[in-house]
């Protein structure tokens, strides 16, 4: 008898978990710092004005408090303010340089939000793959790059053919915490409509011209009824290291970019194999130009088939898409909901894991796509801690776990099932990393792309069927532009800073 598939808890763990009643350090000072007037004037007899205190910081504390859609209502209201300021004086709506009429640089990105502080250098030669085209991320000091992966998926597997996956990407994410140069690793899958382009290109040239005609009108009918509903799936993975990791060994490799590449190849070099052993038949780093068509078919999924036609059609040696034309032509405001680029509509999602745990794989069926001609992006993105920060990640985290329990039970409340559960992950964690382990940190993130004049909230809906059950997806409303940049372009951004905190 073959056992059943593994389940993995404790993902659910928060950074910023709170102390006291589910608050953070910070929400509980701040609470009863609101509650010292109150009090004083009680104190003084002046209930009167004891009300009126009592009113206003009771507001400001439910505004620090409650939680509005995963963020405390003060920074929504924050989120809010600078929204609608953006949408009215302009600065959220974006056109791109060349439909502008602007000069533009070939090899210069010209991007909307978030991805303006990224550029794109090449780097140096990289064995026999040529130029690498670098991810440079000014805002977070970061350097990257993106390989693209041939992977036959994971859904025809076994139990036990998953479970040997799910250890060997356990043994590169340790792997990456024990090396100098990259702490991220982001694996991004997306959906891809089949228009048959590659198909008619290989029909064209493999057509027999007597072929009978009840054959030829077979075939048709089948690629009329097949090729319709057909897609295809783009791996991406993305590596990046900290600007203050790879300062030494780029200096002693020559400085500037030259130098980060030379200290991020020797990274690379080493990423290939285990890339391999968790299925992938082919790892190619992308250059300049496979970067810009990895972005502009992110933003315009329509583009793929003109690209597919110009790569099957064009001679050795010709230009791919300059950097200069990755990204959209025009971005309107994004409304609170979704977001609009070019004529496709998105919605993305933030993937919160169950309390109950979850198996390998299980993320699969946000990827089944419904409706032909739409396009489903599915994230992950990894942070590896190193020994000294996990180390004292879990520490706290334990102190913490401790600290409540031991309250609680001086003053007589019964520990919970929660509690308990709180304190035995802390607990497993904490051996793990005295065991030489490492501590992941980690986001994942969903979003769903059809054309601009469909109804996006059916699709987003059929979205949140499929995970319902299994996750719980999170709209981020008013942050849909940079949500659709962690979920479907590989650039490697997708995880906040850590400031502070515990998983």
């Amino acid at each position: 008898m073959t056992a059943g598939a593994r389940i993995y808890r404790g993902l659910s763990r928060r950074e910023h978990a709170g102390w006291i009643m589910g608050l953070t350090p910070w929400q509980a000072l701040i609470c009863l710092a609101l509650a010292v007037p109150v009090l004083w004037t009680i104190s003084a007899g002046q209930f009167l004005d004891a009300l009126t205190l009592a009113t206003i910081c009771g507001f400001i504390a439910v505004l620090v408090v409650v939680p509005v859609r995963g963020r405390p209502a003060l920074r929504w209201l924050w989120h809010l303010i600078f929204y609608q300021v953006g949408v009215l004086t302009g600065w959220s709506r974006w056109q791109s340089k060349a439909a502008s009429g602007a000069p533009v640089a070939p090899d210069e990105a010209d991007l909307p939000g978030v991805l303006a502080r990224v550029s794109f250098p090449d780097g140096p030669p990289f064995r026999d793959q040529g130029r690498i085209c670098l991810i440079h991320d000014t805002g977070e000091a970061r350097w990257g790059a993106t390989a693209q992966l041939t992977h036959s998926g994971v859904g025809m597997l076994s139990d036990a053919q998953c479970e040997r996956l799910a250890a060997r990407l356990g043994n590169l994410l340790s792997s990456i915490g024990h090396r100098e140069g990259i702490d991220r690793l982001s694996l991004l899958v997306r959906t891809v409509p089949d228009d048959g382009t590659e198909y008619d290109a290989w029909r064209t040239g493999h057509e027999v011209p007597d072929a009978p005609g009840l054959a030829r009108q077979a075939t048709q009918e089948l690629d009329t009824v097949i090729g319709s509903v057909s897609v295809r799936h783009e791996v991406f993975v993305t590596v990046s290291g900290r600007e203050d990791a790879l300062r030494k060994p780029a200096a002693a490799a020559g400085g500037g970019i030259a130098g980060r590449a030379f200290a991020l190849y020797r990274v690379l070099d080493g990423l290939e194999d285990p890339l391999k052993a968790l299925g992938a038949q082919s790892v190619a780093w992308l250059s300049g130009s496979g970067m810009a068509e990895a972005i502009r078919t992110g933003f315009n999924p329509a583009s793929a088939a003109v690209l597919t036609t110009g790569q099957l059609r064009s001679t050795d040696g010709a230009p791919g898409l300059p950097l200069a034309a990755a990204g959209p032509t025009q971005a309107p405001p994004a409304s609170p909901r979704a977001y609009t680029h070019d004529a496709f509509t998105t919605v993305s999602y933030s993937v919160l894991m169950p309390e109950a745990g979850t198996v390998f794989g299980s993320l699969g069926p946000l990827l089944a796509v419904k409706t032909a001609g739409e396009r489903r992006c599915l994230a992950i993105h990894y942070e590896v801690m190193d020994a000294r920060r996990a180390a004292r990640a879990v520490q706290g985290n334990r102190f913490r776990t401790n600290v409540m329990t031991d309250w609680k039970s001086s003053r007589g409340f019964a520990t919970t099932a929660t509690d308990e559960r709180e304190a035995t992950g802390a607990q497993a964690q904490e051996r793990a990393v005295a065991a030489g382990h490492s501590l992941v940190r980690f986001a994942v993130a969903a979003a769903v792309t059809v054309p601009r004049h469909w109804n996006v909230e059916d699709h987003a809906a059929r979205l949140e069927n499929d995970a319902a059950g299994r996750f719980r997806l999170l709209r981020l409303e008013l942050a849909q532009d940079s949500t659709f940049v962690a979920a479907c372009l590989p650039v490697g951004i997708g995880l906040s800073r850590l400031r502070g905190g515990v998983l």
